[in-house]
């Protein structure tokens, strides 16, 4: 039997590669000449620069940038030697994750260490970029990571702006001329699943200010300040669109790749999937395994289990699914070319003891025997 095993992280307790191998370990304790083969996965999110980092001639690099309040963090990321390529996740240095509950404030809250690690890339000779959004702490239309690169954002007065969002109500005039001249030379896909605008009801501020900490007037004054900052924007660059799907996704990082950067928003699944290389283990496949830590009916809008799946579909492939836990709407991946899924708690634990990675670890890998033990049995009745 072909088995491809392409696993997303159980977030908290399996690595996208740990979950992999319990699966690999349960189909070789049924079949030791079994032909298995484990990829790594991510979405683009959290978990991208683990994952990839399994890849041929990558390694994982560490970098002590500025956090969201210019605090000192030690962020990590990976480049993939033979591609010139740098894969970063702006959490690292911007994340929501490094700062406590009562320090989030997307006033000043900046993304210039996102910066410093692109800065920090080139540096190390790569020009092609994947940078997955998502997590952040930070509200400043990306204005923090081109000062890291270079970029100025001026008052009236030629000075430059404060860090954050608050910055924004002062600015008056970008250039570029002091900007890293490598930058030309550089190619940034962009790991986007969000649709957010820049600006408006749906717009950034209000969508997900919330929940960096501002409050009903910051939020109404950074909508006002982005708003500002888009018309000057487009004084610089006249395609800038504000109003592009993923524009506001990480507070204004996708607004400030398109616009300065020349990046492409994508959904993650789609470039991670391409820089794995995954279909071109599908063809040989006899089942595709794929899976998350929950399964639920948001699986299905651009995670990667459902990624996988509508990949192994166009080559005709049964897909199974394993999860920490599913919900009752989870049966909406059946629809999205998820055969079978299956959640690996065996009894009743608690929610710590179910997260634990090696009862993680030994949940999935017996759960995954005894759907491969039938699968197996099935095969043998057909061959007789």
């Amino acid at each position: 039997m072909n088995v491809v095993i392409a696993m997303d992280s159980f977030k908290g307790s399996l690595t996208s590669l740990q979950a992999g191998y319990a699966v690999k370990e349960a189909v070789r304790k049924l079949d030791a000449e079994a032909e298995v083969y484990v990829r790594p996965l991510a979405d683009g999110g959290e978990g991208t620069v683990a994952a990839l980092s399994a890849l041929p001639d990558a390694w994982v690099v560490e970098a002590m940038v500025a956090g969201p309040l210019m605090e000192t963090v030690k962020a990590q990321y990976c480049i993939v030697e033979n591609k010139d390529l740098a894969i970063i996740e702006i959490a690292e240095a911007a994340g929501h994750h490094l700062l406590q509950e009562d320090q989030l404030n997307p006033m000043q809250a900046t993304t210039f260490g996102v910066g410093q690690l692109i800065a920090d890339a080139i540096e190390k000779g790569c020009r092609n970029f994947l940078i997955g959004l998502g997590g952040s702490a930070t509200n400043d239309g990306g204005v923090g990571m081109l000062q890291a690169l270079g970029y100025s954002f001026l008052d009236k007065c030629g000075k430059s702006v404060v860090k954050g969002a608050k910055g924004l109500q002062d600015l008056h005039y970008i250039s570029d001329v002091n900007a890293l001249a490598q930058l030309k030379e550089c190619k940034f896909r962009i790991a986007c699943d969000v649709k957010t605008p820049l600006c408006g009801e749906r717009g950034c501020s209000s969508v997900f200010g919330p929940q960096k900490g501002a409050s009903p007037e910051e939020i109404e004054e950074m909508d006002i300040w982005l708003s500002k900052f888009a018309g000057i924007a487009k004084e610089y660059n006249p395609n800038a669109d504000p109003n592009m799907e993923g524009a506001g996704a990480a507070g204004g990082l996708g607004f400030a790749f398109a616009t300065f950067l020349d990046g492409t928003l994508e959904p993650g699944i789609d470039i991670v999937l391409q820089e794995t290389n995954l279909e071109a283990y599908m063809e040989k496949a006899d089942i595709v395994v794929t899976g998350e830590g929950r399964l639920d009916r948001q699986t299905v809008m651009g995670k990667a289990p459902v990624g996988v799946a509508k990949l192994a579909k166009q080559y005709g492939k049964t897909v199974i699914a394993f999860s920490g836990c599913a919900t009752q709407d989870a049966e909406v991946c059946n629809a999205h070319g998820v055969d079978a899924f299956f959640p690996i708690l065996r009894q009743p634990i608690t929610p710590e003891a179910a997260m634990d990675t090696k009862i993680a670890y030994q949940n999935l890998k017996d759960t995954a025997y005894q759907v491969f033990r039938l699968l197996y049995l099935n095969k043998k009745e057909d061959e007789t």
